[in-house]
């Protein structure tokens, strides 16, 4: 075996220069496990890249949720369903499928106060999140407010093209 070469760049700065922080991370762990399982030089580099891409979607999901502006994170699974009995369960995991973004119809949740109207929205804005779709949430008075604002600053167009960007928009 010949010694390294001095002149060349060290692995942990070419990674660090092309920002695979995941790979950065793993690579000496996955070595090893390499080493003792035997992998192949290609099922190595699988795991790595199988990291690495894990990492980024993961990066992605947190930066989508981030943008959303969420004030706070619901799920479906925590909603409860024995409560108000009107809901139709059915109807509404149909609507998680996310089918009316891709053909650019709307969803409306409509309902007395305490029905799960909120609820309902921030989890499937979440969820779209989660599927790999931009989403911004709002408060209908916040929107209208900001609206209001910005055509009085004479800053319609670009206010309006924060709400226009996003495949999904939830006016609570």
């Amino acid at each position: 075996m010949n010694p390294p070469d001095p002149s060349a760049p060290d692995l942990k700065s070419l990674l660090q220069r092309l920002k695979l922080n995941s790979l950065l991370e793993r690579h000496e762990e996955l070595a090893r496990q390499a080493i003792e399982k035997r992998w192949s030089h290609l099922t190595y580099l699988e795991h790595l890249i199988e990291g690495e891409c894990l990492d980024r979607q993961h990066r992605l999901v947190e930066r989508r949720i981030l943008a959303a502006r969420f004030n706070v994170i619901k799920t479906l699974d925590q909603f409860e369903w024995d409560w108000p009995g009107k809901i139709n369960e059915a109807q509404i995991r149909n609507i998680f499928r996310l089918g009316f973004i891709e053909k650019k119809s709307n969803v409306i949740f409509m309902g007395t106060c305490g029905t799960g109207k909120s609820h309902l929205s921030v989890a499937l804005a979440y969820h779209a999140c989660q599927r790999g779709h931009s989403v911004l949430y709002s408060t209908a008075i916040e929107a209208l407010n900001l609206l209001v604002a910005a055509q009085a600053a004479h800053r319609l167009r670009a206010e309006l093209r924060r709400y226009l960007a996003p495949s999904f928009v939830v006016l609570d």
